[in-house]
């Protein structure tokens, strides 16, 4: 058995129910950043382009991946859809947020992204749980190919 087998094993018979909430949470926060940043987008750009350092050497399509990957990622967090990959995927992007925001923002907005980052690790490791689409789709995979009699 791989890693990730044993991870998704592991997680089936350890992941508590009540972690639900706090992953459609996590799915809402920043499925409603994306949109905040993507309908003031004068902020996001004023927090990473603030630094004139930083300007210099980042890209100007980084805000746009920004917003996207919050939309994308919180609506498949809400969902419980990819979520080890969709939590990995935001663990950089906070790990960003919280440098820049800790220069720039107020110390709510550190803590916020703080949160995030670590229910973000959490998700990663937990996986999504048994109320999710991951786990549906999971079950009806079994489901197919146990009815399926291959030679």
């Amino acid at each position: 058995m791989n890693t990730l087998q044993q991870m998704r094993t592991w997680s089936a018979t350890h992941h508590p129910r009540w972690l639900i909430i706090p992953r459609i949470g996590l799915g809402l926060l920043l499925f409603a950043k994306g949109i905040y940043f993507m309908r003031d987008s004068t902020i996001l750009e004023q927090i990473i382009y603030g630094n004139s350092s930083v300007a210099e050497n980042t890209t100007h399509w980084l805000p746009i991946l920004i917003v996207w990957a919050n939309l994308l990622c919180g609506f498949f967090l809400m969902i419980g859809l990819m979520t080890r990959l969709m939590a990995l995927l935001q663990i950089p992007i906070l790990l960003g947020a919280i440098f820049f925001i800790s220069g720039y923002g107020s110390s709510s907005d550190v803590w916020l992204a703080l949160l995030a980052l670590l229910l973000s690790i959490l998700f990663f490791i937990e996986g999504s749980g048994p109320l999710s689409l991951d786990a549906y789709f999971s079950r009806n995979r079994e489901k197919g190919s146990q009815g399926r009699n291959l030679p």
